[in-house]
Formats: C-alpha cells, structure tokens, sequence
C-alpha cells in the first residue's frame, strides 16, 4: 500500500506510511497526536483522518519535520509501539484460551470505522467498526468481510427547503488506507453465482489493528455494467439490486474464506443481509456427499442444521421494515440456476426463508434464513432479547416463548475511540491507566473521588469544542444555513444532543410537538441550546418529512440561534457531539429500539441521558442505575393508549415535565463557588456506573465466551468434510 502519486516519505519519516496503513490510529491517542503534530492545521481540514493527511501534507512540511530529531523520535516510538502490539501474545484472549485453533468470520453489510471509508449508514456499521477494534485489542482470532461500496452511503446536503439532497460520490479504493489482496497468481478473484451466471469480485483489505477486513468489489471490466453497479452503493437501488449485494456478501464470503484458508471459521452474520453464507455452506456441504448417497426430500433442511452449529446469528431490529423481504419470483431469478447447479430444489431453499414453510405466497425473509441457518442467535439488548422471542416465537411452534431460542448481548461502544481526552484523563487518574480494559465495578469507585473543579472543565472543554464544530459546519453548509448561524450558541448554556437516523419510530419530532414550551426553554434566562443531526434513508419518505420540519424550525427567528441542524451526520460529527453533549435524547416509540448505542457513547463522555426506558437504557437504568444515585433520566411512557396521537402527545407531555421541572433547574444550580455541584453528582454517578458495562471489550467477550466458543466446540474443523452422516 502506497501513497498514489507522491514521491516516497523520506526515510527518517517511512514509518508514517504503515501508521497511517494500520487503522489503529482511529482509536491510538498517541499515534494520533504523531500525525496532529505532521502539520495540525491540515489534520484539522481532513477531520483527523491520518491516511488521507500523508497524501496530502506539503513535500516542505515533511523536509522539515525529516531533520527535526524529536518528532522522528515520536514517529519511531509509536512505529514501535505499534509492532508491540501487532505481536503481543499476552491478550486477553491468549490468556484466556491459550492457542485454540478457532477462528470467527465476521459478515456485516456496513462497517463505520473511520469517516473516510464511508461504508456505513448508522448505528449497525458502527457497532461492527467498534466489533472489530475491540476484538484487535482482546486478540481474538477474527476475519471481517463485508464490501467495497464505491459510492458508499450518501452525503447528505438540505436545500433551501428543508429537503434532504441525496448526494453519491465515487472513491477510488486506492485513495484510502486499502489494498488489493493477490492470489496464488495474480490479483485474487472471487466468484459468485447470480441470477444465471457468474460475477467476480476483487478484494481489498484494510487492517484495523490485528483484525483484517476484507471487502468485495464487483466493479472490475470483465463483469456485465449491471454487475459492476451491484457493489456501487450502501443501501441503494431496489429489491433486485438488494438481493444481488447480499448474494455477494454471503456466498462471496463463504467463497473468501474458502480462498484464504479459513473455511473451517465460525460464521458470525451481523444481521440477516448475510444470511446466505448459510446457504452457501449447505450447498457446498450438500454437493459433497457421495453420489451413491441417495438424498432425501429433507436433504437441504438436514444441510442446513447441521451447517448452522457453526454459524452465530444476530438480529437488530424489532421494526418489521427493518427486515428484508424478496418475492419467490426474485428469488428464483437470482438463485434458480445456483440451485439447480447444485441439486437443490427451489422449494426448499424458499421454505427455509418462510414462517410457514407451505405457504408458496409467502415473501423469503433473510431474518428467517437467518434464523434457521444458525445454532446461537441474539438480540442487542435485554429487551430487545424479549421483543425478538415474541416477534420470531412462530418459527419455533412447539416451545413456549420464554423458551424460544434467541438470547441477548447487550451492545457496547468501544471506549478508547469515543472518549473525549478530557475525560479520559479523568479515567486515567481515577480509574488508572488501563481504564479501557477495566470492568469491575470496584475499580471504578475511583470516579467518586473526582472533585468538581475538573470534571467541570473536562465537562467545558467538551462542551466548547461541540460548539467549534458545529459552527464550523454551519458555515460550510451550502444553500441554507444563514451566514452567522451558529453565532449565539453559548458555551455555558445547557446543551440538549439528538442525532439519529431519522427513522419514523425515533420520532425526531416530538421536541417540535408542543413548540412553544420549546421555545420557552431556548429563550429563557436559563439558557437551553438543541443540536440536531442525522439522515434519513433515501427510500424513506415519511422519514425525510420529518427531517424538513426539524431542518425548517432551525431556521426560524424565535429560536434566537439556539436550535440548530447539522447536515451530514458521520462518525467524526457523532464524535464532537456525543463528547459535548450535556443531554443525550432519545424518545423512540417502545419497544422498536434494539439498542442505540449513541447513548452509550454520550454517557461514557459525561453526558446525561434523557430516554425512553427501550433498548439498552431500559437494560440501564434497571440494573445500572441506583436509584438514590440515578445515571440520567427515564422519560416513563405508558404503552396502552388507544391511538399513536395520543401515545405521542402523553409522551410529549412527560419529556417536557423532566426538562422543565429536574433537568434545567438541576444544570442551572449553583454552589457558592459557581459549580453545578448537584448535577456533577449525577454526571459522577453516570460514569462511575455504566462505562464499565456498556461497552464493547465486555460485548466481544460475551460473544467469545458464550457464542463463539459453543460454536467452535459443536463443530470439528473438518465439519465440512464430514457430510451429511458424520
């Protein structure tokens, strides 16, 4: 991997290029500061991203950072540290588990981990870019796949009318930290049966620490044009387009693994858009078996049981939307001739995808192929858990729904990426130095013993660079912001965060419901500011209404500059609000919230949520919340009034009671030395207690532990091998 088009680093300064190479510096603090120090200005124009700062730092910066001795140290010190930890045996996964032989494959459509490969949409790509960090740092054996979309996930622009303009811009995989991964001779080449014939995928690699990502592209000369475009965009096109990505994605997996030598690897799906690596590893399971060996009509169904022991399943959504659907007819155009090729009915395959199996008008879901074509699956939250037995109980007619088979693992958010270095030099000094990779409760007692001086500033200095980067980006949004927007945002004022997909079930626009006691917060004499952000899908409609009416209001005089909407939502964006945010808010209808771990995110930074009690904050402040100590606020809904109007409005009016009546009076107190003693108490009790669980280091051990491990153990490695009789 080298730099397109520059000359060569000069050599005290080489090892910059696998620093940069190595994603690790997206959550390394220190490698981090090596490139801020290369030219801070320009680390500042590329929002941090290390890789795309060494294409483009000037030739004279770099002579003269070359000849200066204590930077080529600091290169050299975080070259070194990064070799360390590339080779380190002492993990927590060699110390727990020594040299077994597994490995885990890591399917997910959509992976956020840095903004600059924008190959995620939202919270799912995130939750695995966060996977995959933690399993580098616990040195757990694992293999991501996902692809190479070249237009990636939109950027999003709001014209003068509040609309949200889709915008798709193609990047060279060459211009990002990637490389083309060869075969035995030449570039490797995947290739994956559609709809009648065979497409080729390349492949890239991007290294993020230890773990190694792998991602398709099927924009190569040799394929159709319809088949260059099936890898061209996150979450683009219609049904056929769709099916076509995740037949790439799941057999062109399968066929991956099989090409680098990790056949024998647990199967993690990271959501239904891969389940057909389940297919793939039947079929090839299948075509196995001995042609004196007759198959029974069962063949496909007894293929899939025994495939799915090795195969971890987890499910994201408890919104019906949120699951794809194919007509049997698209599934015939795309999968027939593959099947045929192989002896598997048609019928079987589609049965596998049906609640019931018999019904030949009913839609194939991939959630269900999912399902069946796994051994251990889990929702991402307690509830979610629960919501997800009622909602799948069907699948499983002879149990009783406690006892339906689908458990739960609460979600995490990797800790050294989203930490602000304000509060993690509190965690430092109170927790100690291995704050992120300490998770019993005793040793964060330590938090308790923060005075309120620092945590203030640390809580300030968060909360003035929010305030920096929104107003950077107001200013450099096209079309509509006004040119001092942004201006009256004040560094002392209480600022309330809601940025999120704007999905309809969110409802974004419950804070817009009763307008003028909004206004009465942002224009009292204890000033309130609200920073909006987020997307809404290119297909959702609904979604996109609501984003015009929040994106409209923000324009609108009587807000006195205090309410605000930030185009673009990104990873980098979601780090400067969830650092600066004094309220996080999120007022989902229950129970369609999975998880949502932003939440998470704004509450290892200090910030204080106010929620509905669904996904992991129902889980929060249940069994991480002492109630004479509380970690936040729970916005407490009642689920059985008899419209969706009314269940909004009763839930408007409870939103507006808290901030009111416990979160503005409680910001606004003051000591006699001028702090908000009170509301500290709170930030320390929402540090002290959920960090230590909520986080991604505990989730991939839960995984490790309970999952992957089970998996490993139920299948020998020459389980493919084995057929149908072993």
């Amino acid at each position: 991997m080298e730099r397109l088009d520059r000359s060569p680093l000069p050599a005290p300064l080489a090892a910059l290029e696998p620093l940069a190479a190595n994603l690790r510096w997206s959550w390394h603090a220190p490698t981090r500061a090596v490139f801020e120090r290369l030219d801070a200005d320009l680390w500042a124009r590329t929002r941090g991203d290390a890789w795309r700062l060494l294409q483009e730092v000037p030739a004279g910066r770099l002579e003269a950072a070359a000849v200066d001795a204590t930077y080529v140290a600091s290169v050299e010190a975080a070259a070194a540290d990064l070799r360390a930890y590339l080779a380190a045996p002492n993990t927590w996964y060699h110390d727990r588990y020594g040299a077994h032989p597994l490995r885990i494959a890591y399917l997910s459509a959509e992976f956020g981990v840095i903004a600059g490969l924008r190959i995620y949409s939202g919270g799912l790509g995130v939750l695995a870019g966060d996977h995959l960090k933690s399993a580098s740092d616990l040195g757990v054996p694992l293999t991501a796949i996902g692809i190479y979309y070249r237009e990636g996930y939109f950027t999003q622009h709001i014209d003068g009318g509040g609309q949200q303009q889709d915008v798709y811009e193609p990047v060279d995989p060459r211009l990002l930290p990637l490389r083309e991964v060869g075969g035995a001779s030449g570039p490797l080449r995947i290739t994956i049966p559609v709809a009648g014939h065979d497409v080729v995928a390349r492949v890239w690699r991007a290294a993020v620490g230890r773990v190694p990502l792998y991602l398709l592209d099927t924009n190569l000369e040799q394929n159709r044009s319809e088949d260059r475009r099936i890898t061209d965009r996150l979450y683009g096109g219609d049904d056929k387009h769709r099916i076509r990505q995740e037949l790439v994605l799941g057999i062109g997996a399968v066929r991956l693994l099989d090409a680098i030598g990790e056949s024998h690897a647990v199967l993690h799906l990271n959501e239904g858009h891969a389940a057909f690596a389940a297919l793939e590893r039947a079929c090839q399971l299948l075509t196995q078996v001995p042609p004196t060996v007759s198959r029974s009509h069962t063949a496909f169904a007894d293929a899939l049981a025994k495939t799915s022991r090795s195969i971890v399943f987890t499910t994201h959504t408890p919104v019906e939307a949120g699951h794809d659907y194919f007509t049997p007819a698209l599934v015939e155009e795309a999968l027939g001739p593959y099947l045929w090729s192989v002896g598997i009915p048609l019928v079987d395959v589609l049965a596998a995808g049906r609640r019931d199996a018999k019904d030949e008008r009913e839609r194939f879901c991939m959630t269900i192929l999912a399902m069946r074509g796994s051994s251990r699956r889990n929702g991402v939250s307690q509830l979610h858990g629960k919501v997800s037995r009622e909602m799948w109980a069907e699948l499983w007619p002879e149990l009783a729904e406690k006892d339906v088979p689908i458990g739960a693992i609460t979600n995490g958010v990797h800790l050294p990426t989203w930490v602000a270095a304000p509060t993690a030099a509190l965690y430092e000094r109170y927790v100690g130095e291995k704050w992120a990779e300490t998770f019993d409760p005793f040793h964060w007692r330590g938090i308790d013993d923060i005075p309120d001086e620092p945590l203030w500033q640390a809580r300030m200095a968060q909360r003035r660079r929010l305030i920096e980067v929104v107003r950077g980006r107001l200013l450099a949004s096209r079309g509509r912001t006004r040119p001092f927007a942004g201006e009256s945002l004040d560094e002392n004022a209480l600022t309330l965060v809601f940025a999120r997909r704007f999905a309809t079930y969110k409802r974004a626009t419950l804070l817009l419901s009763q307008t003028d006691r909004l206004l009465r917060l942002l224009n009292g004499e204890r000033p309130v500011q609200v920073v909006f952000a987020g997307k809404a899908h290119p297909r959702d409609e609904f979604g996109k209404a609501l984003l015009r009416e929040i994106a409209l209001f923000a324009e609108r005089a009587e807000n006195a500059g205090r309410f605000v909407f930030l185009e673009d939502y990104d990873v980098e964006l979601a780090h400067a609000l969830v650092q600066g945010a004094d309220i996080w808010l999120n007022v989902p209808v229950r129970p369609r919230e999975a998880s949502g771990t932003s939440g998470m995110k704004a509450a290892a930074n200090g910030a204080l949520n106010v929620s509905i009690a669904d996904g992991w904050w129902a889980e929060a402040w249940t069994e991480h919340n002492r109630q004479h100590d509380p970690v936040g606020w729970t916005v407490h809904t009642d689920e059985t009034h008899a419209n969706d109007s009314e269940r909004d409005r009763a839930d408007a009016e409870t939103l507006f009671g808290v901030l009111e009546t416990e979160v503005v009076p409680l910001f606004a107190e003051r000591t006699d030395n001028g702090l908000p003693s009170a509301w500290l108490r709170r930030v320390r009790s929402c540090l002290r207690q959920l960090p230590p669980f909520f986080n991604t280091h505990r989730m991939v051990q839960q995984y490790v532990d309970e999952a992957y491990m089970a998996a490993a153990a139920s299948v020998p490695t020459s389980a493919v091998a084995g057929g149908l009789g072993s």
